[in-house]
């Protein structure tokens, strides 16, 4: 079986006796093995991260522009690839990967503008004989822990961002799906950054910790569930490190009775199920107010049964199965729960079939009528293809 290993100093490392399998979620079989880093092993990357600090840091703004204007062209050459080891190891389909892909372009078009991002201030007499100035300056190593359902997009959020300031970083992506992130250093190498500028550490909450306790770490950025979220700010914060730190949501859409009711279900569907709700901006509650209840709840379980769930490299697939199989027990579970607690199953996609793929991660499309606040469905993040509908009879109570 494929050892997936660490990226330290501008080439693959080991590190770790403790393994994780990756999985095919389609197949529900173990793929690869990706290494846990201990402790030591996250501090070889940081020593890495640090040496390379002072001689990236000095140099010019303009030659570290121009190593990542070689990397965004290596990048959109390279879409194809990256796209097809995030399907294979998180399960959402391939144009899903392609614009997460996409997305995390965006980024990098935005860190090539550093040259007018990074200019300080000069304010001449803001007192009798006083002029005052402003400097920016990296920091020194940068660490960003990120998770499995954006493999790509989110890392690429962070660390094009940290290198061109002058930074070197540290990334500990998701150990559910971590090749995309050795992809992503190997184009960085090829692109022309000195060794030791990004290196990639996978692992779980000892890498984590390690990274959060290190010293020589300056700033830690985060993206993941809420409590976890808590604690990454917590514990780097109490170590004296800047951090950033985004979680979860329950994001809710309110349909009003006078709302077009197909772009609405349209817009639901889209929203509550691309990507098999694996999402941090997941639809998983719709608000209908009064008597656009029912006409909708209808048209969402109508476009919802009609979505096709298989693998996401199947012929007319419309959504992959979900990371792991306790991400789908876990789904399975709060829907159970809610039907317990008194909410009525318009959809039920618990036994989903997907020929040729019985043993995958699959949860089949879902939508639960009559939640109310209070539920477990509607309180917790449940992050899978599940919607909750929540009657109201005005726009007030809606808000």
């Amino acid at each position: 079986m494929t050892t997936i290993e660490h990226w330290i100093d501008g080439r693959a490392a080991d590190g770790g006796e403790r393994r994780a399998d990756v999985y095919d979620p389609a197949r529900g079989e173990a793929a690869a093995q990706v290494l846990l880093a201990d402790g030591a092993t996250v501090d070889r990357a940081v020593q890495a991260a640090r040496a390379a600090f002072p001689a990236w840091r000095d140099t010019p703004l303009p030659r570290r522009v121009e190593r990542l204007h070689a990397l965004r062209a290596l990048l959109r050459e390279h879409v194809d690839e990256l796209a097809a080891a995030i399907s294979a190891e998180h399960g959402k389909l391939r144009d899903d990967a392609a614009g997460e892909i996409a997305r995390g372009l965006e980024i990098v078009d935005l860190a090539l503008t550093a040259p007018m991002m990074l200019k300080g201030e000069h304010s001449e007499q803001v007192a009798r004989g006083v002029d005052a100035h402003s400097l920016r300056r990296p920091l020194g190593v940068c660490a960003g822990i990120t998770p499995f359902n954006f493999p790509a997009m989110v890392p690429l959020w962070m660390f094009p961002i940290a290198l061109v300031c002058g930074n070197t970083f540290v990334l500990k992506p998701s150990e559910r799906d971590p090749s995309a992130s050795l992809l992503l250093a190997d184009l960085v190498a090829r692109a022309g950054f000195p060794d030791g500028v990004l290196n990639v550490v996978h692992g779980d909450k000892e890498a984590v910790d390690a990274l959060l306790d290190h010293p020589d770490v300056e700033a830690v950025s985060f993206v993941g569930s809420t409590p976890i979220a808590r604690y990454v700010y917590g514990r780097a914060a109490a170590a004296g490190k800047r951090v950033q730190a985004l979680g979860g949501a329950k994001n809710h859409m309110v349909v009003l009775p006078d709302a077009d009711l197909a772009g609405a279900a349209d817009a639901v569907v889209s929203a509550a199920f691309g990507s098999a709700g694996q999402r941090c901006m997941a639809i998983s509650v719709a608000v209908a107010v009064g008597e656009v209840a029912d006409p909708l709840v209808d048209a969402i379980a109508q476009r919802a049964a009609a979505l096709r769930t298989g693998p996401a490299t199947g012929p007319g697939v419309d959504m992959g199965p979900v990371v792991t199989a306790a991400a789908r027990d876990r789904v399975r579970d709060y829907i159970e729960r809610g039907v317990a607690a008194g909410a009525r199953l318009a959809l039920d996609g618990r036994d989903v079939e997907v020929d040729g793929a019985e043993a995958g991660f699959f949860v089949g499309p879902t939508v639960l009528d009559e939640v109310r606040p209070g539920m477990p469905v509607y309180d917790d993040e449940v992050f899978g293809p599940l919607l909750s509908v929540v009657r109201v009879d005005s726009l007030d109570e809606a808000i």
